[in-house]
Formats: structure tokens, C-alpha cells, sequence
């Protein structure tokens, strides 16, 4: 699985030969935090034991974890924010906004056939498309330095960073952007192993 992921293709080898076919895929997945589903719930207790509860988290590989841009947590929906009559974000409002910054990404990529959205910048794009002031450098260095966090997570952040300054029509990217995509590191911040 890391290597459609990080590639963009799947080898097949066998004794006869080796076969490669195309593979660009967006992951989406979703787990439990521990056996029972409680563990971190203010409402509920866990009932796994912290062994239980590591040899469940270790089932996906840091390796793995690290490849995928974007993790989080998701709470239990309170009735109140159920029941809520306060006007939310149109699904209309949100697709047009997202439609835009797909248009900036694929005008941004024109002259690079193999290059379709920000998740899939080699290096090369990152240092063109992904430029920082020093105040973002220095939130990612604390970031990198706290989190223990791996090149591959810092240039995933990038990536993201970008995507976030894209989907708010801005043409730089901002400490605020850079911090919105740190804080999609959830299993980097919580020690997941």
C-alpha cells in the first residue's frame, strides 16, 4: 500500500515478469481509537487495557501513517450541535470554493501533465509553489522539532499548507494556513504508538 501511495502505481511481479499499472487513488479510512471504541471519550470509559490499546493502534504502520496528508479525530456529535438551527455552510458554498482552488491547482500545473493537484508535487514543486515567510518556516521548525516529525510529514504539510491557502483564494500561503495543516497531523500530536 505505500508504494501506490507514494507513487502513483502498483507493480505486479511474478515469475514470468513484472507488470506496472497506473494507480492514482485518494485514500479515505477511518478507525476506531481502541478495540471497544472509547478510549479518549469524556463520556464514556474504555474498557481496553493500554497494551489492548497499543497493539490496536500499531496495526496501521508509521510508515503508512506517514504517507497519508491528512488525519483527525472525530468526536462524538453532541444533541446540541444536532439540533442546532444556527445556519451552517451551504454544500453549494463549499463545492464552489472547492471547485475554484481545483481551477488554481490545475492552472497552476498547465505545463505538467503529470502533476493534476497539490497532493502529488514532487520536491521541484514544493520549492516553486510552496515559498515561506519566516514566520510560517518558523511554525513548521517548532512543529518538526516538538512532533518528531518525519521529512515525508513536513513536505505532506507543505502540500496541505498549500491546498488550505488554494481553498482560501490566497496566492501566498500564511502562518495560518501552515497551522491549520499541522493540526491535520493528529496521530503526530498524540502519539499514536
Amino acid at each position: 500500500m505505500r508504494q501506490p501511495i507514494e507513487d502513483g502505481r502498483v507493480t505486479i511481479s511474478r515469475a514470468a515478469g513484472s507488470l506496472t499499472f497506473p494507480a492514482e487513488f485518494m485514500l479515505v479510512a477511518a478507525m476506531n481509537p481502541c478495540p471497544c471504541g472509547y478510549f479518549g471519550d469524556l463520556k464514556r470509559e474504555c474498557r481496553c487495557g493500554p497494551v489492548q490499546v497499543q497493539r490496536y493502534r500499531q496495526r496501521i504502520s508509521g510508515p503508512l501513517l506517514d504517507r497519508i496528508d491528512l488525519h483527525i479525530e472525530v468526536p462524538a456529535v453532541e444533541y446540541r450541535d444536532v439540533a442546532s438551527e444556527r445556519a451552517e455552510e451551504s454544500s453549494t458554498a463549499i463545492r464552489g470554493r472547492v471547485m475554484r482552488g481545483r481551477e488554481r491547482q490545475q492552472e497552476r500545473f498547465r505545463n505538467d501533465p503529470k502533476v493534476t493537484c497539490n497532493a502529488r508535487m514532487a520536491t521541484r514543486h514544493l520549492k516553486q509553489h510552496c515559498k515561506l515567510e519566516q514566520d510560517s518556516q518558523d511554525l513548521i521548525r517548532v512543529a518538526m522539532n516538538e512532533l518528531n516529525l518525519s521529512a515525508r510529514a513536513y513536505d505532506r504539510i507543505l502540500k496541505v499548507s498549500r491546498t488550505v491557502a488554494d481553498l482560501d483564494d490566497k496566492i501566498d500561503i500564511s502562518p495560518e494556513h501552515v497551522s491549520e495543516a499541522i493540526q491535520y497531523r493528529t496521530f503526530d500530536r498524540t502519539l499514536w504508538v
